[in-house]
């Protein structure tokens, strides 16, 4: 269960950071790192996603 809850929480960090990059901070410097880090992210959640519905985690 605890698995499932650090997956919506990583799911759900990567979303609103997406979304600020896409609004507010869409001017900014970095915000092609920053939208790196939300992808960073995403692919870590769906790591995460697979690995506990292989059985691995």
């Amino acid at each position: 269960m605890a698995l499932w809850l650090l997956f919506a929480f990583i799911l759900m960090s990567a979303t609103l950071i997406l979304a600020l990059t896409l609004g507010p901070l869409k001017t900014a410097a970095n915000v092609r790192t920053i939208r790196a880090f939300a992808y960073v992210q995403y692919a870590a959640a769906l790591l995460l996603a697979g690995a506990r519905l292989a059985g691995k985690a």
